[in-house]
């Protein structure tokens, strides 16, 4: 028993250490973030941090084993991500040892580099964390300090998966294409491009032309490449890119579901997620011709997708993408599944350009609505005995939807760059055009600090009631001019001295909102600011716990940042 006590004191002493070590290494990695500002403006060019990029990768040994990882290199504005979660699952479903590389991280670093679909350890991120910090801090000299935050995650993605020996590499570019850290790949198997869009334009510029031609810029010679249906001005730029470099680019129609699927799904939700799912299916199949690595049972792979792609498009996961999390607090208090009989239901998908909101729009519509039709037909019997077993998909006789109140919450924030005009009001008319509408609207500051690297078992910062809540009022106002589709003014609230107390009453969340009046306290109406989002979700908590009939479904959209706060937040 002693001998087991020990073993037992040894463990956590040994877990404490690999957390504090890990805490080490953030607030390393929170020392490469600058402050530049989202204009682009930089006290070194563009083509400066591309030599310097060079060089970190020669101090790390790496330029061989960078030359022999076979890569698979996404650009784009929208979608990158899904993509490349697409193509991690086929091909780990044809056997292949993978490496994934994205950005951003919602809740711990650790998120952005995959093997084999996992998150790295903490324990292999720590090695090569190390190994490449010390290298790089031991080279450092005038004109060459340390990497930028994404150079070294960039030059870390390159080192893990050399290292591990991956039979493939899919790196996500991070901003643009052109000038972005991880466009020091120099002979990539094969290229993708996917939705382009408006973003990033103080850095990529302010025409679909220009964003197109940063895009276009991982393109290499004679590599194959692949794109998907774009407007005619993007079209033309990747088109004349490509000629130049005399590159192979084929434009991939959306997956045809029924054709091609068992079931016609995939494991991530959305309309738009076929688009990815066929730009990822031709990039694999490319990669497999190319490499030579693997050859289908059916020789007609063009018309039958093979088994291991069907079972890879419905494995891939990317989370804080149309994603759906049933509020464990809330379902512990009763015996049933929430998913079916009230309860509180976030619905997550960050979507920062007007585009992006217009397919969150459309996923949240489709997503409530098909919520709505399993509870309705749930209603089963076993024995002729009504259950009320969650996971058996039953409602007992007279429980239906209409035994619930149902209101459907936006909780939202943007950075200030953005303009919440266009995108509030893409979202509301989306979502209206689909019979779908919110009853209220919450907007909370971020929880995340910009300037600092944060893991999953990071604190939650103590000072989040002292903030400057001006941004969110803004928000708010913007809202309810939507809303109200009139000016609506709100009054001085001290933005600056919210304090913890400063929450509605629960009836604010169920009641009629209708008349588009100025509320008490916070709210306007139909909307509310919070002083921090752990207020907030405490909040939604305790009201649907006062009102069991009540299902409340929250979509929580807009920023990143706040996605993976929420994440964060509910797993806790």
């Amino acid at each position: 028993m002693e001998s087991l006590t020990n073993e037992n004191a040894e463990k956590t002493s040994q877990e404490n250490r690999v957390t504090s070590t890990y805490e080490v290494a953030m607030e390393k990695l929170s020392s490469l973030i600058t402050q530049k500002k989202r204009d682009g403006t930089s006290p070194i060019s563009d083509l400066e941090k591309r030599d310097r990029m060079l060089k970190y990768i020669e101090i790390l040994g790496l330029e061989k084993h960078t030359g022999d990882l076979k890569i698979i290199h996404v650009a784009g504005t929208k979608g990158k991500g899904s993509t490349c979660a697409f193509c991690d699952a086929i091909l780990r479903e044809c056997g292949f040892r993978t490496g994934l590389f994205t950005s951003p991280h919602l809740i711990d670093v650790r998120e952005r580099f995959r093997l084999d679909g996992l998150d790295i350890s903490e324990e292999k991120f720590l090695q090569y964390f190390w190994e490449c910090w010390n290298q790089l801090k031991d080279n450092i000299m005038e004109g060459l300090p340390m990497p930028l935050l994404f150079q070294f995650f960039t030059l870390l993605a390159f080192k893990i998966f050399a290292s591990e020996k991956v039979d493939v590499a899919i790196i996500e570019v991070g901003i643009g294409g052109t000038f972005d850290s991880t466009n020091v790949i120099k002979n990539p198997v094969v290229c993708g491009i996917t939705s382009l869009g408006m973003d990033h334009m103080e850095i990529l510029g302010h025409t679909l032309g220009m964003i197109a031609s940063q895009k276009a810029g991982i393109l290499k010679p004679q590599v194959p490449a692949f794109t998907v249906p774009q407007p005619q001005e993007a079209m033309e730029v990747l088109y004349d890119r490509a000629n130049k470099l005399m590159v192979p680019l084929k434009v991939v129609a959306p997956l045809d579901r029924k054709k091609m699927l068992k079931d016609g799904k995939l494991s991530l939700s959305g309309d738009h997620q076929f688009t990815n799912a066929a730009l990822a299916i031709s990039i694999c199949k490319s990669w497999l011709k190319t490499t030579r690595l693997w050859q289908p049972k059916n020789a007609d792979w063009e018309e039958t997708l093979p088994d291991a792609f069907v079972t890879g498009l419905s494995r891939a996961h990317l989370s804080g993408r149309a994603q759906i999390v049933h509020d464990d607090s809330i379902i512990s208090t009763s015996g049933i599944n929430e998913s079916y009989l009230g309860g509180l239901i976030f619905y997550l998908d960050g979507a920062h350009s007007p585009e992006s909101m217009e397919a969150c729009a459309r996923w949240f519509s489709t997503a409530v609505l098909e919520n709505k039709n399993l509870s309705l037909s749930s209603s089963c019997f076993k024995n002729q005995t009504p259950k009320r077993v969650g996971v058996d998909g039953c409602i007992p006789p007279g429980d239906s939807q209409e035994s619930f109140k149902t209101s459907k919450i936006l909780l939202f924030n943007c950075m200030d760059v953005r303009d919440p005009q266009i995108l509030l009001s893409r979202l509301v008319n989306t979502c209206a055009s689909s019979g779908t509408h919110f009853s209220k609207a919450i907007f909370v500051p971020s929880m995340s600090a910009y300037d600092k690297v944060t893991s999953g078992t990071s604190s939650i910062p103590s000072n989040l009631h002292q903030k400057d809540l001006s941004w969110q009022f803004n928000l708010q106002r913007v809202w309810g001019s939507i809303h109200c589709e009139k000016d609506v003014h709100v009054l001085d609230h001290n933005p600056h001295m919210a304090t913890s107390g400063n929450v509605p009453l629960c009836k604010f969340l169920f009641e009629d909102a209708s008349s588009c009046s100025e509320g008490d306290g916070n709210g306007i109406g139909s909307s509310a600011v919070f002083p921090s989002l752990p207020s907030a979700i405490h909040w939604l908590r305790n009201c649907v716990k006062e009102n069991p009939s009540s299902r409340t479904q929250v979509l929580v959209t807009g920023s990143l940042h706040l996605v993976g706060d929420v994440l964060r937040l509910l797993r806790k």
